[in-house]
């Protein structure tokens, strides 16, 4: 992907996982990360991100209630990226 343009905040939400997994082109992470340094917002979206990832990347299937994980389910089923 290739931006030629200064991201806005709606871009970094939709960049997020790409940045976390190393996938976005060298400008591309360059200007993902310039936004970084002037929007405290973003910023702070980036390491709830790091955190959510962090922490639900140690909670095993079997610790989730039957209930719980059904609904996380149903949840997603029917979702579509805006």
């Amino acid at each position: 992907m290739k931006l030629d343009r200064e991201l806005a905040c709606q871009d970094i939400v939709e960049l997020v996982t790409a940045y976390l997994e190393h996938a976005l082109a060298p400008p591309d992470r360059e200007r993902f990360e310039e936004h970084l340094v002037f929007c405290d917002g973003c910023s702070t979206y980036l390491e709830q991100m790091r955190t959510t990832i962090d922490v639900t990347g140690r909670v095993e299937l079997e610790a989730l209630p039957p209930q719980l994980e059904e609904r996380l389910l149903e949840g997603f089923r029917g979702w579509r990226p805006a």
